[in-house]
C-alpha cells in the first residue's frame, strides 16, 4: 500500500475526477511525484466500479482501492448481505478473504471472523479499509489457508470458501477440481475444523456435475441481483446424506423472489396447454435450478412446450418472475409477422425457437423498445407460435 494515496489531497483529487472518464485522465501529466500516476488512475477506475456494487465503501472515507479486477471479481453487497443471513455462532474462516466485502457482512452476524488471503498487500487493504469502517472483530492472515487452519487448530462454525478458477482451465464448462484451492481433494480436511462450510461458486458451474464431485451437500442457492444469476452457494454439512434443498433467489431493488424445492424430488409430472390468458416467465435464479416441472406444480400452471419454460393460465397470479397478459397469438407466417409487427417497435424473447432474437429483428424490421412484448417460442403441437403480450409484472 501507497500511504499517500490516502492523503486529503490525494483524496480530494480522485473524488473531484470520479465522473472523469479515466482513459482522458490518463494523458494529463501527473500531479504527485508521491504517487504512481498509474497506481492513482486505478483508484479512480476501482471507486467508479464500486459506485453502484459497492455503496458502503464508495460513500465511505479513507477507503484504499485494489486493482480493478479484484474488485470485478468479488460479491456485490446485495449477494453479501444473503450469504451473512445463511450463518450463525460465533466463528467463521474465510479461506479466500480477497477484498473483504462478504467478510464485512459475516463479522455483523458473526462474532470472531477469520480472513485468510495470501496477498500480502491485498491482506493489508482490506485490514485497513475495516478499521476505516469501524469493523474490529475480524483477524487477518496472509498466508496460505491451509497453513492458517493448522495454525489455529481450532473448530469453526463455519468455513467459507471462493475458489477461483485457475488460468488454464478454459473453456465454459469447469468441474471444482478445475478450481484453487481444490475443494473436493480437500473436503475432509475441511471437516476436520468446521462441520459446516459454504463454497461460492460462479454460476456457469453445471449442478448435476458439481454434485459428482461433491459429498454431504445440504442446500443450494442459486442468487440472482435484478433477474442475472450472480453467484451459486453450496451449503455443506459434516456427515449429511439426505435430501438436497434447492432454493433460487431473486434479488430486486424493493424485496426478494424465493423458490424451492428437493433435488431430483419431483410431486408431479407437468401440465401442458395452449397459451390461456397470460404468461409467466421463471426468473433467471429459477431458470438455472432446472425446477421447471415443480413450478408449474406449485403455482398450478401449465407448460406451453416441454422445452419452452414458459407457463400459462386464465387467472392472473403473484409469480416469481415476469407476468404477462397474452393480447394476440400468432403463427409464425410472413403474413402474420407483417402485418403485426414489421417497422414497429417491440421487446423480443425467444423461448424454444430456432432463431436467434438478432435474426428476428433484422428480418422482420422489428424496432427494439416500447410496451409491447413479443415470445417467439414453440407451443405443445410443435407449432412455432408468437405471443404479443402487456407486461403486468
Amino acid at each position: 500500500m501507497n500511504k499517500f494515496i490516502l492523503s486529503d489531497e490525494i483524496q480530494a483529487f480522485i473524488d473531484d475526477n470520479i465522473l472523469i472518464n479515466v482513459s482522458k485522465l490518463a494523458l494529463q501529466k501527473p500531479k504527485f511525484p508521491n504517487v504512481d500516476w498509474t497506481l492513482l488512475l486505478n483508484q479512480i477506475e476501482s471507486k467508479q466500479k464500486a459506485a453502484t456494487k459497492l455503496p458502503t465503501w464508495y460513500s465511505s472515507k479513507n477507503i484504499y482501492y485494489p486493482s480493478k479486477l479484484s474488485v470485478e471479481q468479488t460479491s456485490s453487497e446485495k449477494t453479501a448481505k444473503y450469504k451473512a443471513d445463511l450463518v450463525s455462532g460465533t466463528s467463521l474462516i474465510d479461506l479466500t478473504g480477497g477484498f473483504g466485502v462478504d467478510d464485512f457482512y459475516f463479522s455483523k452476524k458473526i462474532k470472531h471472523v477469520t480472513h485468510c488471503e495470501i496477498d500480502l498487500e491485498l491482506s493489508s487493504i482490506v485490514q485497513h479499509n475495516c478499521q476505516s469502517m469501524s469493523i474490529s472483530n475480524i483477524k487477518y492472515f496472509a498466508e496460505d489457508s491451509q497453513t492458517v487452519l493448522k495454525k489455529l487448530d481450532q473448530k469453526f462454525n463455519w468455513i467459507y470458501i471462493d475458489p477461483s478458477r485457475r488460468n488454464d482451465a478454459k473453456g465454459k464448462v469447469f468441474m471444482l477440481k478445475d478450481c484453487l484451492p481444490n475443494v473436493p481433494n480437500l473436503l475432509d480436511f475441511y471437516f476436520e475444523y468446521s462441520d459446516n462450510i459454504m463454497v461460492k461458486t460462479a454460476p456457469i458451474l453445471d449442478i448435476t456435475a458439481a454434485l459428482t464431485e461433491l459429498k454431504n451437500v445440504k442446500q443450494i442457492h442459486i442468487v440472482a441481483v435484478d433477474n442475472e444469476v450472480k453467484e451459486l452457494l453450496w451449503i455443506l454439512e459434516k456427515g449429511y446424506d439426505s435430501k438436497i434443498e434447492i432454493i433460487a433467489c431473486n434479488i430486486l431493488k424493493e424485496n426478494q423472489e424465493f423458490f424451492s424445492f428437493m433435488f431430483n424430488e419431483f410431486s408431479s409430472t407437468t401440465a401442458y396447454h395452449l397459451p390461456k390468458k397470460y404468461l409467466y416467465e421463471p426468473n433467471a435464479a429459477i431458470m438455472k435450478s432446472g425446477g421447471f416441472n415443480e413450478i408449474g406444480h406449485q403455482f398450478n400452471l401449465e407448460k406451453l412446450h416441454q422445452n419452452s419454460h414458459l407457463f400459462t393460465s386464465n387467472t392472473v397470479i403473484d409469480f416469481p418472475g415476469r407476468v404477462f397478459e397474452i393480447e394476440t397469438i400468432l403463427t409464425y407466417d410472413k403474413v402474420s409477422l407483417k402485418n403485426h409487427l414489421s417497422n414497429k417497435k417491440a421487446n423480443v424473447t425467444t423461448r424454444n425457437f430456432p432463431e436467434s432474437v438478432e435474426n428476428i429483428r433484422k428480418k422482420w424490421k422489428i424496432n427494439d423498445g416500447g410496451k409491447l412484448y413479443c415470445f417467439f417460442t414453440t407451443d405443445l403441437n410443435n407449432t412455432k407460435i408468437v405471443l404479443l403480450c402487456k407486461k403486468l409484472k
